[in-house]
């Protein structure tokens, strides 16, 4: 059995109703689950920018990205390389703060950078941005402490340098 590992996928697509629906039913179909999925117009109003992590082989990443550039309101579609783009994700997540525990959590929040962006008596809300290990990390240490609720907003990503989603021509391009 081939190697499960994860991949991410970008692609510029119709800004219109309908697309996110026709290009998640495609991985509903073929039973993928979608890891990640971040969808944001771009610079240009009538272009969305997609971002996807897929967990599967190279198999699964090659039929997923044949079967999207099939679709008339996918423009460009690229699979990244990890080490060649800048990854983010988003986190906000709601601990218990109790006043006796409450400088601990800020410690650990100042080591990770994250922002404390809402404070009640018995709660906080922290914000923190970086790579989607970093967040990882952070909820592994911020778990003992009571995880109320949390939400990621999805990985975005760009290539570095000059190489850009809209000037790809094959599959193999980095995304950006």
């Amino acid at each position: 059995m081939a190697e499960e590992k994860k991949y991410f996928i970008g692609a510029l697509v119709s800004n219109k109703s309908g697309v996110l629906t026709r290009i998640s039913g495609l991985f509903t179909r073929r039973g993928y689950n979608i890891e990640s999925l971040n969808v944001c117009a771009t610079e240009n109003p009538d272009i969305s920018r997609m971002t996807i992590i897929l967990k599967g082989d190279d198999y699964v990443l090659y039929q997923m990205i044949k079967q999207m550039d099939k679709l008339e309101d996918v423009k460009k579609i690229g699979c990244a390389n990890e080490l060649d783009c800048v990854y983010r994700d988003l986190l906000l997540v709601k601990v218990k703060a109790l006043p006796e525990v409450r400088s601990q959590i800020v410690e650990i929040k100042d080591i990770y950078k994250a922002k404390v962006v809402d404070l009640s008596p018995d709660t906080m809300i922290l914000e923190l941005t970086g790579d989607p290990e970093k967040l990882d990390a952070f909820l592994k240490v911020i778990t003992p402490y009571g995880i109320l609720e949390m939400q990621r907003a999805g990985v975005i990503a760009l290539a570095r340098g000059e190489h850009t989603l809209k000037d790809r021509d094959c599959y193999g391009d980095h995304i950006g």
